[in-house]
């Protein structure tokens, strides 16, 4: 029943979110079509304003180079006579006298100045030079679409215009003229009234460009060379393909927004068609899936519990070939002992052996002198070899003092038995489910006592301890934890090296450290070595389970493993506990 009214809910989310992704793909329709219009306005401003600025970029180019072309065509035959007449006038009058020592950066003339320098312009005007000056420009301009010429001498008075009128205004505010007195040509775009006067009809758009006239030889600027272009034309036609792109571009949108509408549509009517066959789809699978689940989950189960009984067997197995490789060396660790200590008794016994006789025969000879008999013929020492008696007593001495060396380095072995079954006792606690406050620097020892004798003789391990504070905790599993790192740090280093055990207190944390000399772990193995099975040794010598187990217990303490290495120098295994904040920390 629980089944059913699940499966009646998924049906009708299935419904709920059929209906709201229709409604999303409306709303993204709408909003995809209100995109591609704002992006197809974007791109037709776009494409008008790079249309406007090459159409305009175009005339400038072209305006300067014009100045250029006339500047110098002009210049020995037109320009140079009418600039040094021009020079010969005398207009300082009507400047300040900043100005008229030839600075070019001060404000625009005063409005009497302008009075002034305008009445200055029939003279320029009556010069021969400048009709000859005028008669060859206009005959240049006559087909082009150049507007108007001027020329500005380098205080920005008009010298020279087409449009006689302006003759001796004070051109020093353009911002063309300010830039080319200086060296450097300008163009701007400006708007001005037509230039018929009589006739009434919108302003034009011109494009003025200012050349510097220098003097070939002394590279001076002696005047300032304008032409006005008029642009209304091109910018007019410009105006009318940006129209034209523009409806262009809302004719599609419009063709879009129409194909839209008919595949949202279409989309609807195959949404409702997959969704009735959905629904009777899932009618006629929930009977199946019901039961499939019901099998999944009795083979999921069967197979978890399978799963954890094969990770305790190997976890056990790991554990096992460790201590069996360990009661290996240490079995060796305590035969050399016990080997010397059975000779050194078996040599004892002898020398006592040697001895005995000697002792017997002073024994005879104290015995008889003690006899009340008489002399030594009476009481029966002529058949004792005296000389042999005296030989044999001679010998006691180091015989019992070898003797006692022998006992004393039996005395030794069976300390150093004694040590390695105290060590093997300390490490191999079984109760795992009982924990005590230990000091992990004790447990360390015993540990590392036990590691010397599995590992090669190759491999220095170095105790670096500091005082700790008493840790509560399995030690078994501790001692599992301590022993598979040294074990594993000694066998990554191949030939000599040394494995250091360090531990120290880091704020409130204790760290225990394991470092070895070996040849570090490779970049492309190091994510995976606290996975479990994972092993880089020989099929046969390792389960993979080391390392993860390792983890597992560090973490079930409430610490953390983590690993450092540098391939070529070695490898740091870092373990850190939490210091207990209770009464027994």
């Amino acid at each position: 029943m629980t089944s059913l009214i699940a499966f009646a809910c998924v049906a009708s989310a299935m419904v709920y979110f059929q209906t709201r992704e229709s409604a999303l793909l409306e709303s993204a329709h709408s909003q995809t079509s209100t995109r591609f219009a704002d992006l197809q306005s974007v791109l037709v401003n776009q494409a008008e304003t790079a249309l406007r600025r090459d159409v305009l970029t175009a005339h400038q180019d072209r305006n300067l180079e014009l100045a250029r072309l006339l500047s110098i065509a002009l210049w020995d035959e037109a320009l140079a006579p009418f600039l040094a007449a021009t020079g010969k006038l005398d207009s300082s009058l009507c400047r300040r006298p900043s100005q008229r020592k030839g600075a070019t950066n001060e404000a625009p003339a005063s409005p009497q100045a302008r009075v002034c320098l305008r009445q200055h312009g029939p003279q320029i005007q009556a010069l021969a030079s400048y009709a000859a000056l005028d008669a060859r420009l206009q005959r240049a301009l006559q087909g082009s679409s150049v507007a108007k010429i001027r020329i500005h001498d380098s205080q920005g008075t008009t010298l020279y215009s087409t449009d006689r009128a302006q003759v001796g205004e004070d051109g020093s505010g353009l911002p063309g003229w300010q830039r080319a007195v200086g060296g450097l040509p300008a163009s701007a775009l400006q708007l001005q009234e037509p230039l018929d006067t009589g006739q009434r009809s919108t302003p034009r758009d011109v494009i003025a460009s200012h050349v510097p006239l220098t003097d070939p030889r002394t590279n001076k600027t002696l005047a300032v060379f304008e032409v006005q272009s008029d642009v209304t034309p091109a910018l007019h036609q410009l105006q009318q393909t940006s129209v034209g792109i523009r409806q262009t571009a809302a004719d599609q949108q419009a063709g879009l927004e129409q194909q839209s509408l008919d595949q949202r549509r279409h989309a609807q009517h195959s949404e409702q068609m997959q969704l009735m066959t959905l629904a009777g789809l899932l009618v006629l699978l929930y009977a199946v899936l019901y039961s499939i689940v019901r099998r999944a989950q009795a083979v999921i189960e069967k197979q978890a519990q399978e799963s954890d009984a094969n990770k305790q067997r190997l976890a056990q197995s790991e554990k096992m070939t460790s201590l069996g490789n360990m009661v290996a060396s240490v079995a060796h660790q305590l035969n050399t002992p016990l080997a010397f200590s059975k000779s050194n008794v078996f040599m004892a016994i002898q020398a006592l052996n040697d001895m005995a006789p000697g002792i017997r025969s002073a024994a005879r000879v104290l015995d008889r002198v003690t006899t009340p008999a008489g002399d030594m013929a009476v009481s029966g020492l002529q058949d004792l070899d005296i000389e042999s008696v005296r030989s044999q007593l001679g010998r006691c001495p180091d015989e019992l003092g070898m003797t006692q060396d022998m006992l004393g380095d039996v005395l030794t072995g069976l300390n150093q038995m004694n040590e390695m079954v105290d060590n093997l006792r300390s490490f191999t606690r079984m109760d795992r489910s009982r924990t005590a406050e230990v000091d992990l620097n004790t447990t360390l020892s015993s540990v590392i006592y036990i590691a010397r004798a599995v590992i090669s003789t190759k491999v220095q391990v170095v105790q670096k301890f500091s005082s700790l504070p008493r840790l509560e905790c399995q030690v078994s599993q501790l001692n599992q934890v301590f022993l598979n790192l040294i074990m594993n740090a000694a066998q990554a280093i191949d030939g000599a090296g040394v494995v250091t055990v360090s531990t120290a207190t880091h704020g409130h944390r204790i760290r225990i450290t394991v470092e070895d000399t070996g040849s570090g772990i490779p970049d492309d193995v190091l994510p995976r070595i606290f996975e479990p099975y994972f092993t880089t040794k020989p099929q046969g010598t390792g389960t993979g389970l080391g390392l993860a187990i390792a983890r597992d217990i560090v973490v079930e303490h409430g610490g953390t493993l983590s690993v450092s290495t540098r391939m070529g120098i070695g490898t740091t295994f870092q373990i850190e506990f939490p210091i207990p904040t209770g009464p027994s920390a």
